[in-house]
């Protein structure tokens, strides 16, 4: 990392920071399908939703927040209770600085404690960044999801990335 960072469990005082982190991601284009901005009434809401089972990672620098990461179900099956469908995102300023990494690396203990064995997630296949990012971080790429949803008219590839926590990613 490029700079010192603090990592917490957020809380809903953040919500506020975190939707300005994730409008800027939805404003960009290059970090997920959504195109209306959220409010931190509704960033609060969603917290407040997933509970302790799911809960989100902040990361600041000199008491800011720059970046945060969550996540929320995989599946509603039984048998994939442990896996967990994450995202990231960092304050554009904060991005190449190693704010990302700060952020995944917080939630890994956090979702691992929690019973999960598996962090999953789909990255725009133009998403470079993010692609070596959780790989730098552990994270292998599966495959690639063709033409997976549209974003302003325009069809988008995934790349589709896991890692395994805890016991299960012992051979």
């Amino acid at each position: 990392m490029s700079k010192s960072y603090t990592t917490r469990l957020a809380t809903e005082a953040d919500a506020a920071a975190i939707a300005a982190i994730y409008n800027q991601g939805i404003e960009d284009r290059m970090a997920t399908f959504e195109t209306e901005p959220r409010t931190p009434e509704q960033i609060a809401a969603l917290m407040r939703e997933k509970g302790d089972r799911y809960p989100t990672v902040v990361v600041e620098s000199d008491g800011r927040i720059v970046a945060w990461a969550g996540a929320g179900s995989y599946r509603a099956r039984a048998a994939y209770a442990g896996i967990a469908d994450h995202s990231v995102y960092v304050d554009r300023a904060w991005r190449g600085k190693g704010a990302g990494r700060a952020a995944l690396e917080a939630i890994f203990p956090e979702y691992e404690r929690r019973g999960f064995w598996k962090l999953v997630s789909r990255i725009f296949s133009d998403n470079l960044a993010s692609v070596a990012l959780h790989e730098r971080c552990g994270f292998r790429v599966v495959g690639t999801y063709r033409r997976h949803g549209r974003l302003d008219g325009q069809w988008k590839d995934c790349v589709i990335v896991e890692k395994l926590l805890g016991a299960s990613a012992v051979p």
